[in-house]
């Protein structure tokens, strides 16, 4: 006789299934995400990214999308509707009600990354010629349509042109007979629907709000950002800057969804522009290929040399790159920026100098390793140090202005960029330095 305890299938506990999710086959997720209970499941579907949403409503069966994606609001079901192709696009589209599906289509007509593509078009609306006791009533009506936020009340008029903001705090507190427009602020933040995601998340940390009201160029609201879907786009661009800064192209899914080849193509370009770019290191040294033979010591301090001027031309491109994106520095600051990094490269090409100066002749005075030249040798690396490590840093802080005025992302001026270009003209600046100084002795 065959046990039921056997045929029957078991419960999951949401717990379990985050830790193995990025373990499983996409089939397997959808079998696991059935059997979380009716109440485990909601919530654990609405914490998922979009794009694990999007690929688990196409592996469920047709019956069940229609639950899960009215479970969405208006903007996360377009961010879902984004990951799929444009025939199941149609086809989920199709499973939506009338009212969210004009709101869906509404968010899919911007792009993903401006404001409009990030806002939410349910949010509480109030009219300014209301009493605050209407006012609380509507509102409270308001609350049962899922309204994306209650903290703030939007003021609009008869043709939803936004006339000011009231907090819930503000309406209990005014006497019932009071208007809306005499408790109102006027004084409010706001964004056109086609900022950049990034810009909109610096007034989040400017501000300290929970919510923004989006506009389009007639002044009328169209939604609002909230800071959770900041929380997302921080991520998201911090993600993105770190991947160029470290010299390959940003990856559109997470690390262990993306596919080897398409891995290989985001790095192989960028790691093969840089291996044609050392190519010129290879030819500088061929110039200077009598110099290394007839002074064989200079080749030990090559690779002191270029790797701090790499060094500091990285510092200089991450801190630039860095403060660009929090807004701190602007394309009108070059010059301020230029100035402070001069003076920084030749403080810590100094500093550089200073500590191969006593290298070069603690080794001499124990080892006798440079010969009679040393001090000539000591005086050659140092002086190189300073202009080698004072040119990384001013080409590591310029490159992110010049890409930013040519209209490219700044963090394209990538720290193995910056080191393979410093490479080159520390090379030139370290072998001109020997040339002069070590003339009719070494050389």
């Amino acid at each position: 006789m065959i046990s039921t305890e056997e045929t029957e299938p078991k419960n999951v506990e949401a717990s379990d299934l985050q830790e193995t999710w990025s373990l499983l086959t996409g089939d397997e997720r959808a079998e696991a995400f059935r059997l979380l209970p009716a109440d485990e499941g909601n919530e654990f579907f609405l914490e998922l990214a979009a794009r694990d949403q999007a690929e688990l409503l196409t592996r469920l069966p047709a019956r069940e999308r229609r639950l899960w994606l009215r479970l969405l609001a208006p903007d996360d079901a377009a961010d879902v509707l984004q990951e799929v192709e444009p025939p199941l696009r149609d086809e989920l589209m199709v499973l939506l009600d009338d009212q969210s599906r004009r709101e869906v289509t509404a968010l899919l007509a911007y792009a993903e990354d401006d404001a409009g593509g990030l806002m939410s078009p349910r949010f509480a609306r109030v009219r300014p010629d209301m009493s605050i006791d209407e006012s609380i009533l509507y509102l409270r009506k308001q609350a049962r349509d899922r309204l994306e936020t209650l903290y703030y009340a939007y003021v609009v008029d008869n043709e939803q042109r936004l006339q000011g903001v009231v907090s819930f705090r503000d309406l209990f507190q005014a006497r019932p007979d009071q208007k809306v427009r005499d408790v109102m602020k006027t004084d409010l933040v706001t964004v056109p629907e086609e900022m950049d995601q990034e810009a909109v998340s610096r007034l989040f940390a400017q501000h300290g709000l929970v919510a923004l009201p989006v506009l389009d160029a007639q002044g009328r609201m169209k939604g609002i950002v909230t800071v959770d879907d900041i929380v997302e786009v921080v991520e998201e661009e911090a993600t993105e800057d770190i991947q160029k800064l470290g010299g390959m192209e940003q990856l559109d899914a997470p690390y262990l969804d993306v596919g080897f080849w398409q891995m290989i193509r985001k790095r192989g370009g960028w790691l093969s522009a840089l291996f044609i770019g050392e190519m010129l290191t290879a030819s500088a040294m061929a110039l200077f290929e009598g110099e290394i033979a007839r002074a064989v010591v200079l080749a030990v301090f090559l690779p002191l040399i270029i790797s701090s001027g790499g060094n500091s031309g990285s510092q200089a491109s991450m801190l630039v790159v860095r403060a660009m994106a929090l807004g701190e520095v602007r394309l009108r600051d070059w010059w301020r920026v230029v100035k402070r990094e001069i003076w920084s490269g030749l403080t810590l090409g100094t500093m550089l100098a200073c500590i191969s100066i006593v290298r070069i002749l603690s080794w001499q005075a124990f080892f006798h390793t440079y010969g009679v030249h040393h001090y000539k040798i000591a005086a050659t690396v140092a002086i190189s140090l300073v202009g080698v490590v004072t040119f990384g840093t001013l080409a590591g802080s310029i490159l992110p202005f010049i890409l930013r005025r040519l209209g490219f992302d700044p963090a394209s001026a990538s720290a193995p960029f910056v080191a393979t270009l410093v490479d080159v003209t520390g090379l030139v600046i370290y072998f001109t330095t020997a040339m002069v100084i070590l003339r009719g002795t070494l050389l």
